[in-house]
């Protein structure tokens, strides 16, 4: 994964209806697109934006406490709001890493997507630039 030259932070972030609610601390790591056959279908658009924190980095805030969760996959789990529908994050079983979707997120600053997975299933029409590698540091 690919560490962004950014400081460690507190961000926030919520579904469309406000009852789920939580705040995530740390560098972001690997901001992305993807267009597979279950992000389309559950963002109802040509590719849904992840970025990652680590796992412990995530606390629920809000009053609805945690989202409600859906295997995508028999390991991976995506939770999203009962209330609004809302898709919120995704976790792989054996992963330290937990994906939010970018735009629950309040402020999406700095984190422009570097790489678009399930590229060659995006609709044909779509066209990504995408931004440039961080360079080592």
């Amino acid at each position: 994964m690919t560490e962004l030259n950014a400081p460690s932070e507190l961000r926030a972030g919520r579904c469309r209806c406000g009852d789920i609610t939580y705040e995530v601390t740390g560098v972001p790591d690997d901001p992305h697109l993807c267009s597979c056959e279950h992000c389309t279908h559950l963002c109802g658009g040509p590719a849904m934006a992840w970025v990652g924190f680590h796992r412990e980095a995530l606390t629920w805030t809000g009053p609805g406490g945690e989202p409600t969760w859906y295997a995508t996959w028999p390991t991976l789990h995506r939770g999203f709001c009962p209330r609004c529908g809302t898709p919120l994050v995704s976790i792989t079983d054996d992963s330290p890493m937990i994906m939010v979707t970018a735009f629950s997120l309040d402020d999406q600053t700095g984190l422009e997507p570097l790489g678009h997975s399930f590229r060659e299933k995006a609709a044909p029409w779509m066209t990504i630039t995408l931004a440039h590698e961080p360079q080592p540091r």
